[in-house]
């Protein structure tokens, strides 16, 4: 048993970890920002210690006495309302962590970054050592690639070893936004368009292995991107139809009319004072097509690569559990019920 440190453990990926770690006996300290986070910690048993990742005093209390450190928290948006805040808590932030685990006597910070950090240019496949084409499509891109570099560059001043992991798009209950948005408004009958690209999953279980087995044995200085299937988005779609046993088309739109749309929504609600959750940038993020080649973490950590057929499957029955669908699902059966109780 370890005691460990974890920034994030109230959103998404980070509350997954937390649950494996605390389900093998780990003593895990969380850093809360808002009492959402601290209930969410509590409620996984988790020691809560409140504060941000600008907090070196907060971080200081929550990392004493710990052997290993998790950053997972992160502002995760293509369209911030806050731009700057965005900046600051994954670009400093990210900083802060590591030089508080310095300070701390940690030996090993597994940093969660993203696969949009490794800048692979257009129509590529993503590597651990593909050349960044020297251009962002959002201010996240920017973000997490900037906090990955000054994470290994405060890591080999300080003597703390730092590991990347990159996961693509995170898939998996209960994950309703993003590209998770996107398959609950398709399963609803409300996705009215899209566009061709790839899309590149993994799914949240897997992001969690692969934190463990990093933390155990991978090496530092080094990233891992984590990508479990790359399709194209009309596959991906093809797939979540035949699971939900839905014929609904969707039809494909160009990318001029994408762009268009999007930056009118953008600048129209700018001027009311709202963002937008289609901004261009997301938009631009959708039509680069990202393709990662996941298979690094295969070998050198033994990860496993849960197939996408699954992690829909999963996700959608979720959505329905949960009352996130609101019309019947040929294809999904509730729990409980004989096959043939959903069928007409």
């Amino acid at each position: 048993m370890a005691r460990i440190f974890l920034t994030g453990g109230g959103g998404y990926i980070g509350g997954a970890l937390a649950s494996a770690l605390r389900a093998r006996g780990d003593e895990v300290v969380g850093l809360a920002r808002s009492d959402a986070a601290a209930r969410a910690l509590a409620a996984r048993d988790v020691e809560v210690v409140r504060g941000d990742v600008l907090d070196a005093a907060a971080l200081a209390r929550g990392m004493a006495d710990c052997e290993l450190a998790y950053h997972v928290a992160g502002v995760n948006s293509h369209c911030p309302k806050d731009p700057a805040r965005l900046t600051r808590v994954n670009v400093v932030g990210t900083e802060t962590v590591v030089r508080a685990a310095a300070r701390a006597g940690i030996r090993r910070v597994v940093f969660t970054s993203s696969a949009a950090s490794v800048g692979e240019a257009q129509g590529t496949v993503g590597t651990e050592e593909s050349p960044h084409r020297g251009s962002y499509l959002s201010l996240y891109d920017r973000s997490k690639h900037d906090a990955e570099r000054v994470a290994f560059a405060v890591g080999a001043e300080t003597g703390v070893e730092v590991l990347a992991l990159n996961p693509s798009s995170v898939q998996g209950p209960p994950r309703k936004g993003g590209n998770g948005a996107i398959i609950i408004a398709y399963l609803n009958g409300r996705l009215r368009a899209f566009v061709e690209t790839h899309v590149s999953v993994v799914d949240v279980q897997d992001v969690v292995a692969a934190h463990l087995l990093a933390a155990a044995g991978g090496s530092a200085g080094e990233r891992y991107i984590l990508n479990g299937a790359t399709l194209p988005s009309a596959e991906a779609l093809a797939l979540v139809s035949e699971l939900a046993g839905i014929e609904d088309r969707v039809p494909m739109v160009p990318p001029w009319l994408a762009r268009g749309a999007a930056t009118l929504v953008e600048s129209t609600l700018r001027l009311r004072g709202r963002t937008s959750p289609i901004c261009r940038a997301r938009v631009d993020t959708i039509l680069h097509g990202h393709r990662y080649d996941g298979s690094r973490a295969e070998r050198e950590l033994g990860l496993r690569y849960t197939p996408v057929a699954e992690t829909f499957r999963r996700t959608i029955a979720w959505a329905v559990e949960e009352g996130l669908v609101t019309r019947p699902l040929p294809g999904v059966h509730p729990a409980g019920s004989p096959p043939w109780a959903t069928r007409p």
